[in-house]
């Protein structure tokens, strides 16, 4: 008990994973330091008011299989905080509108007979000869969809969200994200309005409910950020880590940036969510040039939101809506007054988040603001979702690094980068950012709370979570019950690094 005590523990990044271990670490009585360099904590988990109008980084559920998560989630906002709403989106297409998950009717009556005996036909086509070795986003899709449903439903969403051809995506994108899904499901789920029994069990091959905080997810994250400086733990915001200090064997101090000042923080243990990438280049001394390199080999997605006010009390009852349209930039339009009345102060207006994926530094994310919500009140005209002239505000909020890439090397470069690393054993990579995979809030906080227990004594595989390539929404009706399927108590197998 004694070695714990005498534990300091600084963490950089006051997001989901960051707050986590902070707040796993106040419950085991250890106070951390955290350091955030925004002005605002949750990361891409924020909730952004604008004149009393909330709204989200992207749409927020909570929805988890992890059980420790979810604990702490019902602790932390209690169950009144939370809505339960009810899943409803749709992918706009050929000037239609298609429900996601597909219904029957609607895709039938939207895509046309001839073109879902096509679809079908290809499907066959694929499995009849599949493409081998599957490197690719459009190899496996299109081995699980056939390459006509790719070319409709998939293709222009992901390469305007990832600005890149699908043919330059990884597979594991797909494999990560939308396993247990293929067309066979697809169909059996869009036929049959009760749920499928596979293997015995419900499946219900997405989840048509979720919860969601009152006044976002935001709220989440402004709490545990009070409760763990009610305990004891530090949060400097505006702090940006300048260089991170380490000796053969260990990570000794950060040197930090504060208010035009600069302050070297010393720790026992250093937990990091910041992009792995921005991580390395910061190390002193410089490690090897090879593990440099490698660093430099990873890519991010960064993203903007342009929040609109519409003086319209209803707009459309989708939470969301996917614009698989290549005439226009937004990539996913958010109806916040739908996840949660509570986000839109006055009753007769509607505020909605026009999502645009980009790079730091090109031309949607130069362009002044001004000019970016007028572009989003054209394309909303365009899409025939308002009139223009029921625009009556706006605003917009970048993020910078919001989705690490998973191209043809991103795979060998994290390996590379994890090997260096295994070297400094106090030094713990958590969350999306800092472990450059694409997880989900629930798969970030698992990170933090094994890393947590880790620094504790254990011996948890941080890295085995979410390798599984499990889809996150595909649930049985038991697992539905008890959230069970994963517990921060169960020991992860280690796995060796591909």
């Amino acid at each position: 008990m004694h070695e714990v005590t005498q534990k300091k523990v600084v963490i950089i990044g006051a997001g989901p994973a960051g707050l986590t271990a902070a707040y796993e670490l106040c419950n085991e009585g250890i106070q951390s330091v955290v350091l955030e360099k925004d002005n605002v904590v949750g990361g891409i988990s924020r909730t952004v008011n604008y004149k009393g109008y909330l709204f989200d980084i992207g749409g927020h559920r909570f929805f988890t299989k992890v059980k420790a998560v979810n604990d702490m989630w019902l602790k932390v906002l209690g169950e009144k905080r939370f809505l339960r709403r009810s899943r409803l989106s749709r992918i706009y297409y050929n000037k239609k509108f298609f429900f996601y998950p597909l219904k029957a009717a609607n895709a039938l009556l939207g895509l046309g007979l001839w073109n879902c005996i096509r679809m079908v036909g290809s499907y066959a086509k694929a499995q009849m000869f599949p493409i081998k070795p599957e490197r690719s986003f459009e190899d496996w899709i299109s081995n699980r969809f056939g390459k006509r449903l790719y070319n409709t439903f998939f293709k222009t969403y992901t390469e305007k969200v990832w600005g890149m051809p699908c043919s330059e995506i990884s597979a594991d994108w797909a494999a990560q994200r939308i396993k247990g899904l293929s067309l066979v499901a697809t169909i059996r789920n869009a036929l049959l309005t009760s749920q499928v029994k596979q293997k015995g069990e419900v499946i219900k091959t997405l989840i048509d409910a979720f919860d969601y905080p009152e006044k976002g997810p935001g709220m989440m994250w402004e709490i545990v950020a009070d409760d763990i400086q009610t305990r004891g733990s530090e949060l400097k915001m505006e702090s940006n880590v300048e260089k991170i200090y380490w000796t053969s064997g260990r990570v000794t101090a950060l040197e930090v940036g504060i208010n035009g000042t600069r302050e070297r923080i010393e720790g026992s243990d250093f937990i990091s969510s910041m992009p792995m990438r921005e991580l390395v280049r910061k190390m002193e001394p410089a490690p090897p040039a090879f593990v440099l390199e490698a660093a430099d080999k990873l890519g991010y997605r960064d993203f903007l939101t342009v929040s609109l006010i519409i003086d319209k009390p209803d707009l459309f009852q989708d939470n969301w809506i996917y614009i698989h349209d290549s005439d226009v930039k937004v990539g996913r339009i958010q109806n916040f007054k739908n996840w949660s009345p509570s986000m839109v102060p006055d009753p007769n207006k509607t505020c909605l988040g026009l999502e645009y994926f980009c790079f730091e530094g090109d031309g949607l994310w130069t362009m002044t603001d001004n000019d970016l919500i007028a572009l989003g009140v054209k394309e909303l005209g365009l899409l025939g979702l308002i009139d223009p002239k029921d625009f009556e505000d706006g605003s917009v909020v970048r993020m910078p690094k919001a989705y690490p890439v998973y191209d043809d090397v991103y795979v060998d470069a994290v390996n590379t980068i994890r090997e260096f690393l295994a070297g400094m054993p106090n030094l713990y990579l958590v969350g999306r950012n800092g472990m450059h995979k694409y997880n989900n809030q629930d798969h970030s906080m698992l990170t933090a709370m094994l890393s947590v227990k880790n620094i504790l004594g254990a011996n948890y595989d941080v890295w085995g979570v979410n390798v599984d390539n499990e889809y996150h929404e595909e649930i049985t009706e038991q697992e539905g019950k008890d959230l069970a399927i994963v517990s921060s108590t169960q020991p992860l197998v280690p796995k060796r690094i591909a």
